[in-house]
């Protein structure tokens, strides 16, 4: 991975990041169903994956809520 790739990365997982917080929650299956045409479902999975892993997100029922960092 060069450092391109790595920096596009980085951006989506922080526009993914972003569209959860102002959104506050939201079903991941919307969230996906709007991003479906730039990202797989495996990207996408990865990205919520990283964000979970981090403390930023949590999913319950298949809605994804932002949680402010402490």
């Amino acid at each position: 991975m060069n450092k391109e790739q790595l920096s596009a990365g980085l951006k989506t997982v922080l526009a993914v990041a972003q569209a959860i917080r102002e959104l506050g929650t939201v079903p991941s299956g919307h969230l996906y169903a709007r991003l479906m045409g730039v990202l797989s479902l495996d990207q996408y999975n990865k990205i919520i994956d990283i964000l979970k892993k981090q403390g930023l997100v949590v999913e319950a029922h298949h809605e994804l809520k932002w949680v402010e960092p402490s």
